[in-house]
């Protein structure tokens, strides 16, 4: 199937009322936990994962990328707003996002982070229909090994690159994996960890391992600062035109950024934060005049927004066609579609082609009705500013306790939520990435199941990771990435001690 042939498929698959009716919830919900701060996407695809297993799996994927995608149309309301970034990729746009609001122009500055959005999204769709083809065609020439050196690399990286401390994105990926390890071993049938609880005997639950860490978690993170200092303004539509000028500025920051999102973003690994932060200092550096950043700069709003989206979409790229998510809110992602019987990989393209270009179409619509919905709801989502976390939090308590219950019929399943959520606050305050945890979770059985695969294959000889080409350039890249990191930790001590 072609690109073209594939994008007309898709057409028929997300243009079907259910579909679409899942990817306007998914869009609509996603803008609204972006414009709050402190909930963030990965809680709400936790909170909806339960809702994944009475839905179709095209529909459940379509949601929760709706959720994602919107959740960083959503993020720059606040930020620039209230100088309260309503996601982690967002918090870059609140350097000058904010100041243009306290010069009366905020107005622009959501225009501004709502266009370079949809031109980056819809840009990095075009990439994705791109690379996905010659990934999916160079993947199937990857064995066990290979993939098994390739997952190992995608964790490494995730714990080392942009990471001021590698040593602790390390324990928490090795934590993951441990956790992974829990459950009846389907080789051989051993209870592994278990400690004689039945309830075990399956493993771990996804999902209340996601609402635990992402959920609970925030809420007791964010309870402590739970009002919000000063309330937002009114805008109107009139207030939203920029000038001819702030246009001209606008372009080319916006296509640099996409370009730096697109990349960054199919890379495992990185994903949209590095890639927002790279935009800004990207356009601070090229910039004639780097002072006014800082300082309302409209530049510095619409280059962010538009690799942060990028991002977003091409970060789907190595989840789909190589089964490795590119950032943790990818692994759950690929957690909905274990949920479902389905293994992404190399020939997703053509095992699954109703998924895949009914995603990939659905992006292009989502997108749409984003920048159709946002423009004329911003009011409304200013208003929702003004909700009171001492009402917000309780709701969403429910919620969670309702959707672990729900997966199971389980109360076991929300004990373990709670101290799920208890323990991830705890390494959040010894800032640990609870995220790198995540992520070692859902590669860890891949990686053994590939890691047990390849060594029948060569009857017990680890010199097979170096006898492939492939998997011996993963295993190099590793090491060296390791390397660098040791490196830079070593020049730290010595700066500092």
């Amino acid at each position: 199937m072609t690109a073209w042939e594939g994008l007309l498929h898709g057409f028929s698959v997300a243009l079907q009322p259910t579909v679409m009716l899942y990817c306007v919830i998914g869009v609509v919900l996603g803008t609204f936990i972006g414009v709050l701060p402190g909930i963030g996407a990965m809680a709400a695809i936790s909170l909806l994962l339960p809702i994944t297993y009475y839905i179709t799996p095209e529909s459940a994927l379509i949601m929760l990328a709706g959720v994602y995608y919107g959740s960083q149309y959503g993020g720059a309301v606040a930020s620039i707003l209230l100088r309260l970034p309503g996601t982690p990729q967002s918090a870059v746009t609140t350097l000058d996002g904010y100041p243009m609001a306290r010069q009366g122009r905020a107005g622009v500055a959501l225009f501004a982070s709502m266009m370079s959005s949809f031109v980056g999204s819809i840009l990095a769709i075009v990439v994705l229909v791109v690379l996905a083809g010659w990934l999916s065609r160079a993947a199937t020439q990857f064995g066990a090994a290979d993939y098994a050196a390739m997952m190992l690399l995608g964790l490494v990286a995730a714990s080392t690159v942009g990471s001021d401390a590698p040593a602790k994105g390390f324990a928490m990926v090795t934590l993951g994996l441990i956790l992974g390890t829990v459950g009846t071993d389907v080789n051989s049938g051993t209870q592994r960890f278990t400690f004689g609880v039945t309830e075990m005997m399956d493993g771990v639950n996804l999902v209340a391992l996601a609402m635990g860490l992402f959920g609970v978690a925030e809420v007791i993170g964010n309870i402590r600062s739970a009002e919000r200092q000063g309330t937002p303004e009114r805008v109107t539509l009139r207030q939203l035109m920029p000038t001819r000028d702030d246009m001209r500025r606008m372009t080319w920051p916006t296509l640099r950024g996409t370009a730096l999102g697109s990349f960054f973003g199919a890379l495992p690994g990185t994903g949209s934060t590095i890639s927002s932060f790279l935009s800004y200092a990207m356009e601070r550096r090229v910039a004639r005049e780097p002072e006014r950043f800082g300082n309302g700069a409209i530049e510095g709003v619409a280059g962010p927004e538009a690799a942060n989206n990028a991002a977003a979409i091409t970060a789907f790229v190595p989840t789909l066609t190589l089964g490795i998510p590119g950032d943790p809110i990818m692994a759950l992602m690929l957690g909905a579609l274990v949920i479902h019987g389905i293994q992404p990989g190399p020939m997703m393209l053509e095992a699954r082609p109703d998924m895949f270009w009914g995603l990939v179409v659905s992006f292009g619509i989502g997108n749409l009705l984003l920048l159709i919905l946002n423009l004329p709801l911003i009011g409304i989502w200013v208003s929702m500013l003004r909700i009171p976390f001492r009402w917000l939090y309780p709701a969403i308590i429910v919620f969670m306790c309702m959707g672990a219950w729900s997966v199971r019929g389980s109360g076991f399943d929300i004990l373990a939520v709670a101290a799920i959520g208890l323990g991830g606050y705890l390494l959040s305050l010894a800032r640990f990435s609870p995220a790198l945890l995540l992520l070692g979770f859902v590669l860890g059985p891949l990686i053994e199941t590939n890691l047990r695969r390849a060594m029948l294959i060569s009857r017990g000889d680890p010199m097979i990771f170096l006898e492939r080409p492939i998997a011996a350039g993963f295993v190099l890249v590793t090491i060296g990435l390791i390397a660098f990191s040791l490196w830079n930790a070593w020049q730290r001590k010595r700066v500092l001690g």
